[in-house]
């Protein structure tokens, strides 16, 4: 949808998109706005109730052309044709079938080509695209807003009204402008940029806003690399996390399945690249991170913002009375207990007994070849596999293939690592794939809580450099500790 209109003041992308999209505003206040819904993802968690609404009601799905969905939470990531033992899993995999089929929703199950983490394999096939608007009954459907669209979770009373009406009530969010400057180090990937972000301004520090993401560490971004900074602007509290689209956007989408083609392609180069912010439009916020010296990062506690360099520590108490929080204190304290950790121990000095490679935020083939470039190096050196497991989950069924077909699968496989098809799997453990109490892992998944990865597991939220490294190590490390080692070793 487009929307020009030269009398409106300067606004920034979020609002040219929010304003394409505004249907009616329901007060007079006009504090709430009736948005049309361009794209509605689903998986089997989030809409069993909603399909059951709709038919307690005796309604239809408006747009089933514009719903599409997946299986990918509940999901076992090895022998996916046997017959599924978990009845709570099986249960909603065969009510996702059963109301897709009932209301026309085209499905993709497991083994399909295109079946993959709602949030990875719907933008390969060019589904996502610039100045859409997307809703999905998931919280990190903001990664979506990479491409220029606003993308945003919602709940499932929300997923049955989209169904219905293929329209959503929503308020206007204030705007935040976050400008990443300089040039990311050697070592340094996206998955560092956002845990710096959120390390900065907290978990709520985005509450209330849509960030745009700006600047030249962005803009020199991969797509994959841009969906990793707005996957985890959840993370940061904000509903929505956009990019503008550029010639990086473009080039990405273009030839991709749904893409659109001829002369549809050129009217819609010419649309999406007038989707920037205003020169003269102003923020409600602003934030500026130079990450020309930013080292990798990792967790400590137990949300994204308890986050520093992998060469620091865990901070102490005062470091966190900085602050002047009571509340940070607590946390602090909390988090430290639940993790075992102590104040002041190097972050490179923590074991790690499980790394978990793949999720929504990390899963894609720039990821796996980052991990798999480092593993590789590391055998080289006559270094192996020194944590317990290592379990490698692609993002989707066409990430799995082409990784295969460059020989990554391989790699991983030679190293010992588990090599699984792909899904949700231990970002949130809602499958087999899980921590045992109180072991620990590095994952390149987005959420660290208690219990996120399994039930008394800890987690330690790294880049998928880190990851692999640290399966060299058996501690949290980068691939500088590798060489260091295979100095050691003679093997340089």
């Amino acid at each position: 949808m487009e929307y020009n209109d030269s009398s409106i003041s300067p606004r920034t992308l979020f609002q040219k998109v929010w304003d394409a999209h505004v249907i009616n505003t329901t007060s007079r206040t006009n504090d709430v706005a009736l948005l049309y819904v361009d794209l509605h993802l689903l998986h089997e968690v989030t809409s069993a109730q909603a399909f059951e609404g709709l038919r307690i009601e005796g309604r239809k799905v408006r747009r089933p052309e514009l719903t599409i969905a997946t299986e990918d939470h509940n999901t076992p990531t090895c022998d996916i044709f046997s017959p599924l033992t978990d009845e709570i899993s099986k249960l909603q995999l065969e009510t996702l079938r059963k109301n897709a089929a009932e209301f026309g929703i085209r499905l993709h199950s497991l083994g399909d080509i295109d079946n993959g983490v709602i949030h990875v394999t719907f933008e390969e096939l060019g589904l996502i695209q610039p100045g859409m608007t997307i809703v999905c009954g998931d919280s990190h459907t903001a990664t979506h807003g990479a491409f220029g669209s606003i993308a945003f979770g919602i709940g499932t009373s929300e997923v049955e009204h989209v169904l219905a009406t293929q329209t959503i009530n929503q308020k206007p969010l204030k705007t935040m402008s976050v400008e990443f400057t300089g040039t990311l180090p050697k070592g340094a990937e996206a998955k560092d940029m956002i845990l710096a972000l959120i390390g900065e301004i907290g978990t709520g520090g985005g509450s209330g806003y849509a960030i745009e993401y700006s600047g030249d560490a962005i803009t020199s971004l991969s797509m994959e690399g841009r969906m990793t900074i707005s996957n985890m602007t959840i993370e940061a509290g904000a509903r929505v996390g956009i990019i503008a689209p550029d010639e990086t956007t473009f080039n990405y989408l273009k030839g991709r399945p749904h893409a659109p083609k001829g002369q549809d392609w050129d009217n819609a180069l010419e649309y999406w690249k007038s989707l920037k912010t205003d020169e003269d439009a102003v923020f409600d916020k602003y934030i500026q991170i130079d990450v020309s010296n930013l080292s990798p990062q990792v967790t400590w506690g137990t949300n994204p913002s308890q986050v520093v360099p992998i060469s620091g520590a865990v901070p102490t108490l005062e470091e966190i009375q900085v602050l002047n929080s009571e509340i940070a204190t607590s946390s602090w304290e909390k988090a430290l207990k639940y993790m075992a950790l102590e104040p002041g121990q190097k972050m490179k000095s923590i074991e790690i007994d499980t790394v978990f490679i793949g999720s929504c935020t990390n899963g894609r083939i720039e990821d796996l070849r980052a991990a798999a470039s480092i593993l590789k190096k590391a055998q080289e050196l006559g270094l192996s596999k020194k944590v317990k497991r290592v379990l490698v989950v692609p993002g989707s069924n066409r990430i799995r293939l082409a990784a295969e077909k460059e020989g990554l699968g391989e790699i991983f496989k030679s190293f010992g690592a588990e090599w699984r098809n792909a899904g949700c799997s231990m970002c949130l453990a809602m499958n087999a794939d899980k921590l045992k109490p109180g072991e620990r892992s590095a994952s390149t998944s987005n959420r660290n809580f208690e219990g996120r990865q399994g039930a008394g597991g800890r987690t330690h939220l790294v880049s998928p450099s880190v990851a692999a490294a640290t399966a060299v190590l058996g501690h949290l490390g980068t691939l500088d500790d590798i060489l260091e080692e295979g100095n050691a070793n003679g093997k340089i």
